[in-house]
């Protein structure tokens, strides 16, 4: 698109039709818009256009699919459901499990028990119980030859039933029908059988459930009777050997003489005990006899009277003490009548005397006697003493040979014992041979019974799903393929510079259905240097175009904090000219470095390598838009730095590079990832005579620069026409930016 600047003086009218009147663009509908949305209207529009090609397939699928339901044979089917709970009959478990708390089944038990029930030995005595290989629903080859089939066959499609064993068609034909699954979080076992007769389908499933449960309690009969075999072996050969080891005892006993007494002690220990035991009492009696023989002695030498037991008990010393009492009272009376020197006096004086040396002759044979009676003793304890040295003697030689003896007794008593257990887990796996004391693992909390309803097929959700399947895959299609005709890229190209004509009453852009181009200036038109005015804002009107106007001296720098408040609504500006001057370039590069200051900011040179911009950046020789576009570089190596500020610049690309890469598609990309990166992104477009309007003006902001000498009026008319081809807002400079007029930044510093 190019764009023409009028002299000053044409008529308000042509200005107004500029406006109001935007060139048409005649071309197709589309399915994507300008800004790569999708254009739900004109897909719609394309599936009505189309929509015989929908109708007809999905009718065509429902009446097929409601054939095909119909005609099929309907399968009834039945469930039995068990329990896995690991029954165990407390009175007949082992002796040594009764007291061991019974873990509960694991998940894995329970999906064992699953395996179980579809074992092929049980689905073999199904199908026999239940005579299934008679029956043609499970036999193919009981239906007779099916050509259909055998073809499928030949193509490796399914298996001809002819090639295969009786056994295998049935199994064959059972496991397609039979299911079975555990309930999630419990354990429960679902057995699901699927027959034409609904009756045959209850009764195969009971039957499953049943086998399953025969088929536990099988295994665990199986199990007792195989351990009572292996015990009832070892039970024999334990009880050899416990008559060996016993016999060996015996023998080895018999040889040592080391024979067992009461208290399951030997014989020579038993002597020990009783000798030792007499000594200690031989020892007491003659300590015993010696201290009242030494008592005795002492009394009688001391003159004492003589009081002890042996004495006092002694019959001659008791009638020799009741006489001696019998004088001393005939004395006492005689005294009392006679005197001291009286005959009788002396008489009975005389009998006290010899009586009183009686009794300590007596106490003396008493105390030799206790003297004899400890000699005795001491001679007693000698001999035990003797007796206990011999056997203490022998039972130190038979240590060794009681140590051997010992070690016989613990093997045949170790023998003894492992026989007694065999014997015990005999009797019981004995007892648990019996079918009806092996309990199941299982039992059956509900069985199956007779269904009216079909199982297979499911009519109406075989319909639905055929005729919804064709509706979308038909409208799918459809759809797909009006999007990809309508998103083919077209050819781009600028328009001829005779679209644009002189100021006249029916100046429009001329109808192509090529893309738009930016405005470019039309140099042959003449410029009146005598109406050059500062640009001034019109009356405020809805219709009527703004003009954005700063002071002269700080125009950039008010520009610039204008840019960085608008925020998100200023991240694209493209910065055009009026005629091809470095003041564009210049302009765009000083309010680029100005906004820096305050954001993320990058200008993007889309003219052919200014030297302003090859002087300011960090890499002069750095790829441009053209190598990105050609896939020779990559974002990382096109973006470089500013020499003055924390500005980024991308070149358009290295001296002598194809222009028409910048017409291509992806630069479009290109700018949008960078709008996602930085905070504003500055676009030097130049004069903007070849490149592609939507990329200079989709969400984007305009800053013109124009000529010193352009009239107030082109100006304007400029204002209205770049607005018109899509830019959502234009601020014109007041005058181009000259060198001397380039803000300088603050000190350098390096972008992140």
């Amino acid at each position: 698109m190019r764009l023409g600047f009028w002299r000053s003086g044409k008529d308000k009218p042509v200005v107004q039709r500029a406006v109001t009147k935007p060139a048409p663009a005649a071309r197709k509908p589309v399915a994507a818009s300008e800004s790569g949305d999708l254009d739900l209207h004109a897909l719609g529009q394309a599936l009505m256009r189309k929509r015989s090609w929908i109708i007809v397939p999905t009718v065509l699928a429902l009446v097929l699919s409601l054939i095909a339901v119909n005609t099929i044979t309907p399968r009834f089917k039945s469930e039995v459901r068990i329990l896995v709970d690991g029954r165990e009959n407390v009175f007949l478990r082992p002796t040594g499990e009764r007291n061991e708390e019974r873990s509960a089944l694991d998940p894995e038990a329970v999906a064992s028990q699953v395996q179980l029930v579809q074992s092929r030995d049980l689905a073999r005595e199904i199908i026999r119980k239940n005579k299934l290989a008679e029956l043609p629903e499970f036999d193919p080859v009981l239906r007779g030859f099916s050509p259909i089939k055998s073809l499928l066959a030949l193509i490796g499609i399914g298996r001809d039933p002819f090639s295969l064993t009786p056994e295998e068609r049935v199994l064959e034909a059972y496991y397609e029908r039979f299911t079975a699954y555990v309930v999630d979080k419990s354990r429960v076992i679902v057995v699901e059988f699927q027959s034409r007769d609904p009756e045959l389908a209850a009764r195969v499933a009971n039957s499953i459930a049943e086998g399953y449960l025969v088929l536990q309690q099988d295994a665990r009969q199986q199990q007792a009777k195989s351990a009572g075999q292996w015990l009832s072996g070892e039970i024999e050969q334990l009880r050899r050997k416990v008559a060996d080891a016993e016999s060996r005892v015996e023998d080895f006993r018999s040889r040592s003489s080391l024979f067992v007494g009461t208290n399951n002690t030997t014989l020579s220990n038993q002597q020990m005990g009783e000798i030792n035991t007499q000594l200690n009492n031989a020892r007491a009696l003659k300590s015993d006899a010696e201290s009242k023989a030494r008592l005795i002695r002492e009394m009688l030498q001391s003159g004492q009277p003589i009081e002890a037991s042996e004495v006092l008990n002694s019959e001659l010393i008791r009638r020799l003490s009741e006489q001696r009492v019998t004088l001393r009272a005939q004395l006492a009376e005689q005294s009392s009548t006679l005197l001291g020197g009286h005959p009788r006096i002396k008489e009975l004086k005389a009998q006290l005397a010899d009586l009183d040396r009686q009794l300590r002759e007596e106490a003396g044979k008493v105390s030799r006697s206790l003297d004899t009676d400890a000699r005795i003793a001491g001679g007693r304890v000698e001999g035990l003493m003797n007796s206990l040295d011999q056997l203490k003697k022998q039972a130190s030689s038979n240590n060794g040979q009681d140590v051997q003896l010992r070690a016989l007794e613990r093997e045949a008593k170790a023998q003894r014992d492992l026989l007694e257990t065999y014997l015990a887990k005999y009797r019981e796996a004995a007892a648990r041979e019996n079918i009806e004391a092996a309990p199941a693992d299982g039992r059956i909390i509900s069985r199956a019974t007779v269904s009216n309803t079909p199982a297979y097929p499911k009519k109406l959700p075989i319909v639905l799903i055929a005729t919804l399947a064709t509706l979308l895959l038909t409208s799918g299609a459809i759809a797909t393929g009006e999007l990809l005709r309508m998103t083919a890229p077209r050819a781009r190209g600028a328009v001829a510079p005779e679209t644009v004509r002189e100021i006249a009453p029916d100046i429009v852009m001329a109808p192509t259905p090529e893309p738009v181009r930016a405005p470019a200036i039309a140099p042959e038109l003449p410029i009146e240097s005598d109406h050059i005015l500062e640009p001034v804002l019109h009356e405020p009107r809805t219709d009527a175009p703004r003009m954005d106007v700063a002071a002269a001296g700080g125009e950039i720098e008010q520009l610039a904090d204008a840019l960085v408040e608008a925020g998100a609504a200023t991240r694209k500006v493209t910065v055009l000219g009026t005629a091809s001057s470095e003041s564009i370039t210049l302009t765009a590069l000083t309010l680029a470095r100005l906004m820096a200051q305050q954001a993320k900011v990058v200008v993007v040179d889309l003219v052919a390598s200014s030297p302003t911009i090859v002087a300011a950046s960090a890499d002069p020789v750095a790829p441009g838009l053209a190598e990105l576009m050609q896939g020779e570089a990559s974002f990382t190596q096109i973006i470089t730095k500013d020499r003055q500020s924390r500005a980024h610049l991308v070149s358009a690309g290295r001296p002598g590079f194809d222009r028409a890469q910048l017409q291509s598609p992806r630069l479009t990309l290109a700018i949008d990832a960078l709008l996602r990166v930085y905070d504003h992104v500055l676009l030097d477009a130049g004069t903007a005579s070849d490149l592609p309007a939507e990329l200079l003006t989709s969400q984007a902001r305009a800053i013109v620069v124009p000529e010193a000498s352009m009239a107030q009026d082109a100006r304007a008319l400029m204002c209205d026409q770049l607005r018109a081809v899509g830019f959502s807002e234009v601020m014109m400079l007041s005058k181009p930016c000259q060198p001397s007029d380039a803000v300088e930044p603050g000190p350098s510093v390096v972008a992140a």
